[in-house]
């Protein structure tokens, strides 16, 4: 799965890499750079514009709400949407027709279980450090107590490559930079990016050990990202009874921090 990431790419940066100059983020603040993305955050994702059918930077909260649900209460399973079951899936397949995007990002974390109580976090970048995107999916809810919608989005995940095995069992769909217009493109429903659904090159990623401080959402300091020395301790559990993988979803957001972002 992927449930945590970073990225230091500011909004002119992020504009100049997906080649976008449409935006409708006014308040810089959300494309902040941050070391440690969580769920339920608001963060950039660029889209085709339903209206101008251009590529756009905007901002969404992550974790799908279908325009169908009650609330959004469903966000918190969604974060992530496995690849082989999106087209079939009532949450996801409607967005995966209609509402694909990509999720700029420079590293992401994953949690490698030693044993029942330990698990290890590493960091997994390019090689050379450049931004690249998560292949995602969003969709518009509208609350219809308050008539305001809100914007959200989820990772799709594959089976991970040769790099990612012996640390996970999935690793989020990296889009490679030459298929964002494929990815994005408004498409036949018989002809739709089945094929960029796939593991990212192993030889292009590099992935290495970090603090478990990464572990708590509060933290976001760029340390984070610092390689740990081979005999630093594991990550133990950061609540008693649970096996802690860093991916508890901050609760509280609401329709009012997307405003602010907008």
């Amino acid at each position: 799965m992927c449930g945590r990431y970073g990225r230091r790419a500011d909004k002119q940066r992020i504009a100049e890499w997906m080649q976008t100059h449409n935006t409708n983020v006014f308040d810089d603040t959300c494309l902040a750079p941050s070391y440690n993305i969580a769920p339920q955050s608001f963060q950039p994702v660029v889209r085709i514009d339903p209206e101008s059918g251009e590529r756009e930077l905007t901002v969404m909260r992550w974790g799908l709400v279908p325009f169908w649900a009650k609330d959004t209460k469903i966000a918190y399973s969604t974060i992530n949407a496995k690849a082989e079951s999106v087209p079939a899936s009532p949450t996801f397949r409607e967005a995966w027709k209609r509402r694909r995007c990509l999720v700029p990002a420079e590293w992401f974390y994953e949690w490698q279980k030693l044993d029942a109580r330990h698990k290890q976090p590493y960091a997994i970048a390019m090689k050379d450090d450049s931004l690249f995107a998560f292949a995602g999916l969003w969709d518009k809810w509208k609350d219809k107590t308050t008539g305001l919608e809100l914007h959200t989005f989820t990772i799709l995940t594959t089976d991970p490559n040769e790099l990612m095995e012996p640390i996970h069992n999935r690793m989020p769909v990296i889009v490679a930079r030459a298929d964002y217009a494929r990815w994005m493109a408004n498409a036949d429903p018989a002809r739709l990016p089945l094929d960029l659904l796939k593991p990212y090159p192993a030889e292009e990623m590099r992935a290495w050990k970090v603090a478990g401080a990464v572990g708590n959402v509060r933290n976001n300091f760029p340390a984070l990202i610092a390689p740990v020395e081979p005999s630093a301790p594991p990550c133990p559990g950061l609540f008693p009874g649970h096996e802690s993988d860093g991916l508890s979803p901050r609760r509280g957001s609401d329709l009012s921090s997307a405003e602010s972002c907008k």
